[in-house]
């Protein structure tokens, strides 16, 4: 399977509108990658991109040992050329053929063979739930119900690299969790390449591999979705995985410890910060703790919502100021307006310059 590599990547419109600008990115060999980001930044640009549909304006994009695209070398594979499977928001659906015959079309063009054929139609119609509409035409199919019959006149041709953009868009919320624990599942058993674009962040948490964080077209992060959420490169990465958004306090640096308003938290003797300089906390939900006593170090605060969810509670605080969203689990145990002390718990610290970096990272694949 191949590894897809951009290198220094970028898509100008007009003068000055950089859709993505500079990007170098590996992508893989058989990773479950998503291209995650809030809108236009970029990467559905990128998706296209890589399938040939958008002409770069400078950089090189190999996929596997093909050379798709280099103005250097004049190169600009056609996009049937590349061997991928594209499945994009618009169905692009044959009105006057059946279900089946949707997602067998490409497989006659190749002329895979009749038994062949059927056998591939019964699992992809069987894993995508879509077996009982084969007869149907898609004009009487439900938005959600076409959705996957684009998804499975793809996965049908058995592609080695697979890009969807944003391909549960216009299901509910019952069938997208379990058409993306079967997308999962057939990444899992057939070890192909997707990438994958969305904004919605639990889809790119509960699925990748790896994660490329996009905004106003450049790389943020590009790591596992636990190391982007543990280990956030900075201050975008930070506040826009997560849910509920993490917690940023403006703090600075005195005498060992990082101080916000009251509430202190020890700085890690790996993280070299000047004395007084001017830093930024990120504390997820759950890094936060509520105590009824006081101690040194805890911040008073007062709750101002109680929140429960079933097997979670949460909680704003109000804390000098600024609301703070606490997680926590078991039954409710404090009432709105109750005055509580707040201790915070961060691990690992996620700690940020004026520049909005982080000051400590993991080891990993990061990009600053």
């Amino acid at each position: 399977m191949p590894a897809i590599v951009l290198d220094r990547v970028s898509r100008i419109y007009g003068k000055d509108v950089r859709a993505v600008s500079d990007l170098t990115l590996e992508i893989p060999d058989g990773s479950f990658t998503t291209l995650l980001g809030p809108s236009g930044c970029g990467k559905t640009t990128t998706l296209r991109m890589i399938a040939g549909l958008d002409m770069p304006t400078m950089g090189t994009i190999r996929i596997g040992d093909k050379l798709a695209f280099s103005i250097e070398e004049g190169q600009n594979l056609a996009p049937a050329k590349r061997g991928l499977g594209l499945v994009f928001q618009s169905y692009a659906l044959w009105p006057h053929l059946t279900v089946a015959q949707n997602i067998s079309f490409g497989l006659e063009v190749q002329k895979v063979g009749k038994a062949e054929a059927a056998q591939r139609l019964d699992q992809v119609a069987t894993a995508l739930q879509i077996d009982g509409l084969l007869g149907r035409y898609t004009s009487e199919l439900s938005g959600g119900q076409q959705q996957r019959v684009a998804i499975a006149r793809v996965l049908v041709m058995q592609p080695s690299v697979l890009l969807l953009d944003e391909p549960l868009s216009n299901l509910d919320a019952t069938l997208r969790m379990d058409m993306r624990a079967e997308l999962k599942r057939l990444h899992f058993e057939t070890g192909a390449t997707i990438i994958y674009v969305t904004h919605d962040q639990l889809e790119a948490l509960t699925m990748s591999t790896h994660i490329a964080l996009m905004q106003g077209g450049k790389l943020q992060q590009f790591a596992p979705p636990l190391d982007v959420y543990s280990h956030p490169a900075n201050k975008f990465a930070a506040d826009f995985l997560g849910n509920p958004r993490i917690n940023l306090l403006e703090g600075k640096i005195e005498n060992g410890l990082i101080r916000c308003d009251g509430l202190d938290v020890a700085l890690p003797s790996d993280i070299a910060a000047a004395a007084n300089s001017a830093v930024t906390l990120g504390l997820r939900a759950e890094e936060i703790r509520l105590h009824n006593e006081p101690k040194s170090g805890f911040a008073p605060a007062r709750v101002t919502a109680v929140l429960p969810t079933g097997s979670d509670w949460y909680y704003h605080v109000q804390m000098n100021g600024q609301t703070l969203t606490v997680r926590q689990s078991g039954g409710p145990q404090l009432q709105l307006g109750d005055e509580v002390h707040v201790e915070a718990t961060p691990d690992p610290i996620k700690l940020f310059a004026a520049d909005g970096q982080a000051l400590a990272m993991a080891p990993g694949p990061v990009l600053p």
